[in-house]
């Protein structure tokens, strides 16, 4: 017996509430804080230490690393991967249903296979 799925996803309810680009913002936010804070332990770094390097106060660095708060600007994101010695890297991708099966010039279908992800990976 086969199943299918009825309904919609869970990026079309958030889309429908209005919701969908808060959550994602979120999202990106908590991977942006968990990466630079795996990274300065990796580099046993204190806060302290982390804002020296950036020129920036604790204060400015706990925002950036607090993952509930989504605000975040580039410059400080730079700011950020250049005092661990790493880059930013930021694409726009297609929305996440567009990765469908297409159909190949012989009549065979394929799947779009994903890209790799390169550290950092970001937004």
């Amino acid at each position: 017996m086969d199943k299918q799925n009825i309904g919609s996803s869970f990026d079309d309810f958030l889309q429908e509430e209005a919701m969908l680009e808060e959550v994602t913002a979120v999202a990106l936010k908590r991977v942006i804080a968990w990466q630079i804070a795996e990274e300065m332990k990796a580099q046993q770094l204190t806060k302290a230490q982390l804002a020296t390097r950036m020129h920036t106060s604790r204060a400015a660095l706990n925002r950036l690393l607090d993952e509930n708060d989504p605000g975040l600007t580039l410059t400080t994101l730079a700011s950020a991967a250049a005092a661990l010695g790493r880059s930013v890297d930021i694409r726009l991708a297609p929305p996440h249903g567009a990765a469908k099966a297409v159909k190949a010039r012989k009549g065979k279908s394929a799947v779009k296979k994903p890209m790799k992800a390169t550290e950092p990976v970001c937004c």
